[in-house]
């Protein structure tokens, strides 16, 4: 009210006033659609330019596989016991049609010497030369239909093989958050930051183009945590006074048990911990070569932390695709927490199913 008073004043006594142009939550939003629409805003073709072409049309194809999954998610059929999809003459389960989807495109781009899911743990040869491609095909598929976020993962290394590697050696790494809106978080070797991007969807002149929408560079300190695997805190006294610490701190609790969106939160609030202990009752479940690994390198790329309660999950050699840990990813300060309370007591050396 006073600023209003003061806004009619100067109006009255000066006729060279003119007064603030106020913007609603409605035209910002038109705004902000307008630049998606816009034909100068980068597509995912024009950011991957100058990128390696072989490693470019593999991450293309992974763009690819993941707006028809992005459809037919949206599209499913669900009882209580999974969902469905047409392929072709088929009805297939939601999960192995996200994997024969993927498994496709790699192969149609020539450039995929081997792939692996984590649906059907070895290593396939794909017939191309150049990279290799591990990937998790509809991660929190269990929780389909319930009509949560689910996502999928994956990790691009330079080579024809997935084992004796660690996450260092990535050349690039994305992951699909299938929500309410459809979004790639990706990033590649040679490029600063993680990067966002959006499937559009609204049958304007650019439906079906992914446009980059958004760029991670920091994850700060901020009282956000996403806590997995909970049971292990029966029996890990470390996990549990960490769960003490988020309660008495009045930390936020989001945690969705999906984790693409648990963990790709992370780098939208630029603040915040996930975390994913083991115990004695509850090993880890978490796979190194398609999960970890993966969002891992996404995390580190965004300006975060990861840890296997020791050291960076990149540096965790991948003796074979069935290898498993626990995890942290967030913020520096609440890494080293889960380092310094949790550590590495439960985890054996590799941790094999």
């Amino acid at each position: 009210m006073f600023r209003s008073l003061i806004l009619a004043g100067a109006v009255a006594s000066s006729t060279a006033f003119v007064a603030p142009v106020r913007t609603s939550k409605a035209s910002l939003s038109q705004l902000r659609m307008s630049s998606l629409n816009d034909a100068t805003a980068p597509t995912a073709e024009d950011f991957l330019a100058d990128v390696e072409p072989k490693l470019r049309s593999t991450m293309l194809a992974m763009f690819s596989a993941c707006k028809e999954i992005a459809y037919k998610v949206r599209t499913a059929s669900c009882d209580k016991m999974a969902c469905f999809n047409e392929f072709g003459d088929e009805q297939l389960a939601i999960d192995i049609l996200a994997n024969t989807v993927i498994f496709e495109n790699l192969k149609a781009s020539g450039c995929v010497a081997t792939a692996s899911s984590e649906e059907t743990p070895v290593e396939d040869p794909m017939g191309g030369e150049g990279y290799s491609v591990a990937f998790d095909p509809l991660d929190g598929s269990s929780i389909i239909d319930t009509n949560f976020a689910v996502g999928t993962i994956f990790g691009v290394w330079p080579g024809a093989k997935l084992t004796g590697i660690n996450g260092r050696a990535l050349a690039g790494a994305g992951m699909c958050v299938y929500g309410p809106r459809t979004c790639m978080t990706l990033a590649v070797d040679g490029i600063e930051g993680t990067h966002e991007f959006l499937l559009i969807d609204d049958f304007s002149g650019r439906h079906g183009q992914w446009i980059k929408t958004n760029s991670f560079e920091t994850i700060e300190e901020g009282k956000l945590f996403a806590p997995g695997n909970l049971r292990a805190a029966q029996d890990n006294p470390g996990y549990s006074e960490l769960l003490d610490h988020y309660y008495g701190e009045k930390y936020q609790l989001r945690y969705t048990g999906g984790m693409v969106p648990d963990v790709n939160q992370l780098m939208v609030k630029g603040k915040g911990i996930f975390v994913n202990p083991a115990s004695p009752s509850a090993k880890a479940k978490l796979r190194v070569l398609y999960e970890v690994a993966p969002i891992g390198y996404l995390i580190e790329k965004a300006g975060g932390k990861s840890s296997d309660g020791e050291k960076s999950v990149l540096d965790i050699e991948i003796v074979g695709t069935e290898d498993r840990s626990q995890v942290a990813y967030g913020s520096a300060g609440e890494v080293e927490r889960f380092e310094k309370l949790v550590g590495r007591k439960y985890v054996e050396e590799p941790v094999s199913a």
